[in-house]
């Protein structure tokens, strides 16, 4: 069970280190996008979040404390889905369609990260060879 542990955990991770990758080389561009979408301070909160999914995700792909990286990418889609994806507000149909793939894409992705939450602090290194075993224990 193992291996697929790691295949997994290298198959989700790889997604956030290609988005942070994005957000902190292409940080203009990424910060005009979300000012347009009303997040202040726009480029900080890239350089930021792009340093969020960067430390998550290698966490997560590497095995140190693997339960809080997918606990930070959980928070980091969360407040993405909400912030950056609200399909409610469109009044385009073409737009709404797809700000509500990208809406249910990053729930879908946070309950994935909070399933590996779940079961990295659960049970630990039963189930995840990894550098570290998990920072939090739940029962």
């Amino acid at each position: 069970m193992g291996i697929l542990v790691i295949i997994g955990r290298l198959l989700f991770a790889a997604l956030f280190l290609v988005s942070a990758y994005g957000h902190l080389t292409r940080r203009k561009m990424m910060a005009g996008y979300a000012a347009s979408r009303g997040v202040p301070a726009a480029e900080f909160l890239v350089v930021a979040t792009g340093v969020q999914m960067a430390v998550g995700s290698l966490m997560v792909a590497l095995g140190v404390w693997p339960d809080l990286g997918a606990l930070i990418l959980f928070l980091f889609l969360i407040v993405t889905a909400f912030w950056m994806h609200p399909f409610w507000k469109e009044s385009e149909p073409q737009n709404r369609a797809m700000e509500r793939v990208h809406f249910y894409k990053d729930l879908a992705l946070a309950g994935a990260a909070l399933v590996m939450f779940a079961a990295f602090a659960a049970l630990g290194p039963d189930i995840n060879p990894g550098i570290t075993g998990p920072l939090l224990t739940i029962r």
